[in-house]
């Protein structure tokens, strides 16, 4: 049973799916999956830290409110929850979880590489985009640096700006889409500590981006390597945008300082401020999509960034939406570990592994920090690693918030089955299967997408 002052709605939730845990577990509203199946493809140990696949080892926890403010007040109006307690979340974050970043630079340039050209037997106008940063010594535009290549699909038969999909690309351009047109950025090699120029076949070739469904739901959509922004890797930090911030004679950002992830979250700002100039797109309707560390980073994005739109989180798992304090699959001890991804972190959020119940945040606050903004939460059945259940807990919980804010949360606190989605104002789905996106997934986004951002017939 999970035990918090607030919500007896907590204990309650039911499994209306089969059971998660890595040994079967007697359940009211299901007939029970054998162990070896529910745990099938789960880790036991992860950088010599067990894990944990069993609920009754989850014990009891605590959530934080996000309705009570730090000097113990209740937070009762939207204007509390906006002036007073959102700020003190998202500070919360900052400093303890994804750490602090910077504005918008001051030289920050769009360099229009493609114009607008037909694409897809003309259904589609391709755009693309180089985002840079900096400027050299001459004061012109720093192409040496790290810069975005922004890819760029439009309805062609759009009279009206049109809503649009940014999808966080895990490689390449030129891998994301099948268009020989495409501009690809060069590609961080790990083993060599550099960039190289992208190769088509060569790297990483998953995350796929099928354009034309977005199109004909009148969205536009885009893409871009997270990686141009800031490299996927441990002691890589030249190779990125935050070597360019750091202070004088520091070789590492400040324990409060950013990771990766809001490295690739200040990406994603970045982009928009980008959308905010481009007449074929609107501004005010970008939703976003990233899977897994990406999934963490559009939860961080969209928290953040109150211009994103709508936000869609595949898998975000623990550091995104799960909830730490549930002792469930991967843990912050797990995500930090220094073989893993501390990269990706603040700093401090290590001092809160092995302690999440003492950490102020959780994945509750986060999710609560997109109110009023439509989220969707995108899971797996068998997503042992990344805690579907916990994902669940924490929209439950946060749906206070966006009920306070005049908006609809999921409306039940019981745990839907497989391929059973809520499309509220807050939203959650899960599909048959394990970690990731599957394709039946994007039909459940795509109306998502039509409904809280209204693209054109």
């Amino acid at each position: 049973m999970i035990a918090t002052r607030r919500s007896v709605l907590m204990s309650s939730i039911a499994f209306c799916a089969a059971p998660f845990a890595a040994r079967a577990q007697t359940q009211a509203a299901a007939s029970p999956v054998p162990a070896a199946t529910a745990k099938a493809g789960s880790p036991d140990v992860v950088a010599g830290i067990p894990v944990n696949y069993d609920e009754s080892q989850v014990g009891s926890y605590v959530l934080p409110d996000p309705l009570t403010a730090a000097d113990g007040s209740r937070i009762t109006t939207a204007r509390a929850w906006m002036s007073k307690r959102r700020p003190e979340i998202v500070k919360m974050f900052e400093e303890q979880q994804y750490g602090k970043a910077p504005g918008k630079p001051a030289d920050l340039a769009f360099d229009i590489q493609d114009k607008g050209t037909p694409a897809f037997d003309g259904r589609v106008i391709r755009k693309q985009v180089r985002i840079t940063f900096t400027k050299n010594k001459s004061g012109t535009r720093d192409k040496s640096g790290p810069s975005i290549q922004l890819l760029i699909y439009t309805p062609a038969v759009a009279k009206k700006p049109a809503p649009l999909l940014l999808v966080m690309g895990w490689g390449a351009n030129g891998a994301a889409v099948n268009d020989p047109g495409v501009i690809s950025n060069p590609v961080w090699n790990a083993k060599e500590k550099k960039r190289n120029p992208y190769v088509p076949g060569v790297g990483r070739t998953f995350g796929h981006v099928d354009v034309l469904p977005l199109i004909e739901a009148g969205l536009g959509v885009a893409t871009f390597n997270y990686g141009d922004v800031d490299p996927d890797d441990l002691d890589a930090i030249q190779g990125g945008i935050r070597q360019l911030y750091l202070k004088p004679g520091a070789v590492l950002p400040a324990s409060d300082e950013w990771g990766s992830i809001a490295a690739w979250g200040w990406g994603i700002s970045r982009v928009i401020d980008y959308f905010e100039t481009d007449k074929a797109v609107d501004s005010r309707r970008i939703a976003i999509h990233g899977v897994s560390r990406l999934g963490k980073t559009v939860m961080w994005a969209g928290a953040h960034d109150t211009r994103v739109a709508a936000t869609i989180a595949s898998c975000s798992g623990e550091g995104g939406a799960a909830i730490s304090r549930r002792n469930y699959g991967e843990t912050i001890a797990h995500l930090t570990a220094p073989t893993r991804y501390p990269y990706q972190f603040a700093a401090n959020y290590a001092k809160w592994a092995g302690f999440p119940d003492k950490a102020p945040m959780d994945g509750n606050l986060l999710v609560a920090l997109h109110a009023p903004r439509p989220l969707l939460l995108q899971t797996g059945t068998t997503d042992n690693w990344s805690d579907p259940k916990g994902e669940f807990v924490a929209a439950v919980d946060a749906g206070r918030v966006y009920k306070l804010l005049g908006k609809q949360d999921l409306g039940t606190d019981i745990w839907p089955g497989a391929n059973q989605p809520i499309l509220h104002d807050l939203g959650y789905v899960m599909h048959e299967g394990g970690h990731g996106t599957l394709p039946s997934d994007w039909p459940v986004y795509i109306d998502f997408l039509k409904m809280h951002l209204k693209p054109e017939a």
